[in-house]
């Protein structure tokens, strides 16, 4: 039976994870995003209210496994938006959807407190407009998109181009540079990848101060769906109540949209572009407004978007990108010369890459940076054609130039020691700008690029260039 004090309902018809409910007589109809919760064989089944059929029916999508709810099942109508657990009890856990614990530690305590994952954005009086950069330690953000506190930054790219790595090194960043704690929403993953992230932050230290929320690919698609807010819920926890900086990531937000457009089909609403939900901006917009900077704390929001086929012009990609300050483009073909991580210098942007916020030297070498490998990728067809040979002395020492700036931008990862064998690196934003510096000026013209490969700051690459020399190496 329903528990006590709650409106009931009967489950009229179950279809995979659309559930139809028919109200008690005298009932009100629930209100759109509350919470039912419907009495199964192997314990409740939780699902969230999106649509009224008539003033008697109402149709909800389940969070959880419908296997076994049969016609007739008792249905608690809760009147509130479902609610998990928040604070610092969450901390060093990974959880579902629910809140429910899925490591394999003990229950949380009975009086941790809750937090719907519906919850308006903040309003705009009560926002700040924060400009202080958040130093990433990984040269190619810190020079050409600077990530700001309380802003949003997403990663864009294909399959295998290095999201994941990219996320999990931020989260390192985050922790070890930072008084803040990490929220990390696994989003349509495999269970490969969050028992990998999973090890990898127990062995890396940094579990203690970041919270898993999972909704893996094989759950329902509400399940899906809702993750990114129930991770939101607890970061704004963080922030609201404890005034603690909070970086929230995302990986992947394109499952985020793939699982809404799932749901607009089960609930039969007219496909729009491209097959996806009629909702799609108002989904989008209704996560990413909520993160922000209020008070003295602030939420930074950095996602990793899926890139459907390499097409940039996906209307999901354009949906998300209009929300974030800072756009990181990653390519294939540079992780298929080994360029890690493969940002694309040319297309990655950053509002923060301002004089009055990073200075003009900093935004000085980011323009010339941009300006020598945009040269050098016109010049790259001529190369491939006749040879390097064919171009004049100026162009060469140009070509030469950008070709090591591609190296200089690479960098070992902390999370990436177990594969590559290299102690990670991390790099103050001050040494990547003087380094970047001092190549465009032409003062590694006659360093070997492998100097510059896989190294932190360029007294590390100095060091490497002076040993090369010294073992007889030919230049």
């Amino acid at each position: 039976m329903a528990p006590e004090g709650l409106s009931e309902a009967r489950l009229s018809a179950v279809r995979g994870p659309v559930l139809d409910l028919a109200l008690a007589p005298g009932a009100a109809l629930p209100e759109i995003g509350t919470a039912a919760v419907i009495a199964g064989p192997a314990g409740p089944v939780h699902a969230e209210i999106q649509a009224h059929l008539d003033p008697t029916r109402a149709r909800a999508i389940a969070l959880e496994p419908t296997q076994g709810l049969k016609r007739g099942a008792a249905v608690a109508l809760t009147g509130r938006p479902i609610e998990v657990p928040v604070g610092g009890a969450v901390l060093g856990r990974l959880l579902n959807v629910l809140g429910a614990v899925g490591d394999a530690g003990p229950p949380l305590p009975a009086d941790t407190p809750r937090r719907a994952i519906l919850q308006p954005a903040p309003q705009l009086s009560a926002q700040h407009a924060r400009t202080e950069v958040f130093s990433t330690g990984i040269k190619v953000l810190d020079l050409l998109a600077p990530l700001g506190q309380g802003g949003k930054s997403a990663l864009f790219g294909g399959a295998g181009v290095g999201k994941t790595v990219l996320v999990m090194e931020l989260i390192h960043a985050m922790v070890s540079g930072y008084d803040g704690i990490s929220v990390f929403a696994g989003v349509g993953e495999r269970s490969r990848e969050g028992h990998e992230m999973l090890g990898d932050m127990t062995a890396s230290g940094v579990l203690p101060q970041t919270v898993l929320v999972y909704g893996q690919m094989n759950e329902p698609p509400g399940a899906r769906w809702r993750v990114p807010l129930t991770a939101l819920a607890m970061a704004e926890h963080f922030r609201d109540v404890e005034g603690r900086n909070v970086l929230l990531l995302m990986d992947n937000v394109f499952r985020f949209v793939q699982a809404g457009a799932e749901v607009s089909g089960l609930l039969g609403r007219m496909p729009s572009r491209v097959g996806y939900q009629p909702t799609l901006e108002t989904e989008v917009a209704s996560l990413q407004e909520r993160i922000a900077s209020v008070g003295r704390a602030a939420v930074t929001a950095i996602e990793a978007v899926y890139v459907p086929a390499d097409d940039f012009t996906d209307p999901a990609v354009a949906a998300i990108s209009a929300h974030v300050d800072s756009t990181v483009m990653l390519s294939r073909d540079l992780a298929a010369e080994g360029i890690y991580p493969a940002v694309d210098p040319i297309a990655t942007t950053s509002v923060l890459l301002d004089p009055n916020v990073v200075g003009a030297d900093h935004v000085r070498v980011a323009a010339d940076l941009r300006a020598l490998i945009e040269h050098y990728r016109e010049l790259r067809d001529v190369i491939t054609l006749l040879g390097v040979e064919e171009l004049g002395r100026e162009e060469r020492l140009l070509v030469g130039r950008a070709r090591k700036m591609s190296r200089f931008l690479t960098q070992p990862f902390f999370v990436a020691e177990a594969y590559n064998g290299l102690p990670g690196r991390s790099v103050p934003v001050a040494q990547t700008v003087a380094g970047a510096a001092a190549i465009l000026a032409g003062e590694c013209d006659d360093w070997d690029e492998g100097s510059l490969y896989m190294v932190g700051d360029l007294a590390e690459a100095r060091a490497k260039e002076q040993a090369r020399r010294g073992s007889g190496a030919a230049p």
